[in-house]
């Protein structure tokens, strides 16, 4: 079983977080387990960037100023761009981002909703839910649905057994740009994008 792959170039997690995020709409994500493959079109994406108080690796002081602090945990997000930067968050809930940017520049897209194409009745044993629309619009959801935990954290989603590459065209017109959900720092930042007609993200 063979899935159609066309590779975005490296320089593309060079560009501004904010374009990237919007540019990863319409990417498509394929995952291989054994002999078998998962993919989907991402709809959905939020921006973290790196004076971002809702950023994993900024700490702010009391005068409002930011630095940055590697942790165990958010050591990827420091790393190569183009690489996976996965946390358990919630304690039953892991999240996947792309790291962007130069090393140790911590700036990443978090993945929030994907349309299943293909692998789906594995995505409905994994995720014990018959509904399609339902499968992976989430971030948690759609990490169970795609069997991604912490061995991902740093892989280079160019390469198996989890990929990132280009799928559908998608108009800028066709994005939706709101607050960023479920943080409660710099909620009011207008860095969530996801595609207007899709049934398949999130939250409206």
């Amino acid at each position: 079983m063979t899935e159609e792959i066309r590779f975005f170039s490296k320089k593309i997690y060079l560009l501004p977080t904010l374009t990237i995020a919007k540019q990863l709409i319409g990417a498509k994500i394929i995952r291989y387990i054994n002999d078998k493959i998962i993919s989907g079109y991402i709809v959905e994406t939020e921006a973290y960037l790196q004076n971002d108080p809702a950023c994993h690796a900024v700490r702010v002081l009391p005068d409002g100023t930011t630095y940055h602090k590697k942790t165990i945990r958010n050591e990827k997000m420091f790393g190569l761009p183009g690489t996976a930067y996965v946390y358990f968050t919630y304690g039953n809930h892991f999240m996947l981002n792309v790291v962007t940017q130069p090393e140790g520049v911590p700036e990443a897209v978090l993945i929030r909703a994907i349309e299943p194409i293909s692998g789906i009745e594995i995505m409905q044993k994994e995720r014990n839910v018959e509904n399609v629309v339902n499968l992976c619009n989430g971030p948690g959801k759609l990490t169970q649905a795609f069997m991604i935990d912490k061995s991902l954290n740093g892989h280079s989603l160019f390469e198996q057994p989890l990929i990132i590459c280009k799928g559908i065209d998608v108009d800028e017109n066709e994005i939706h740009v709101t607050q960023r959900i479920g943080i409660t720092n710099a909620i009011d930042k207008p860095w969530r994008f996801y595609l207007k007609e899709s049934k398949f993200i999130s939250r409206k």
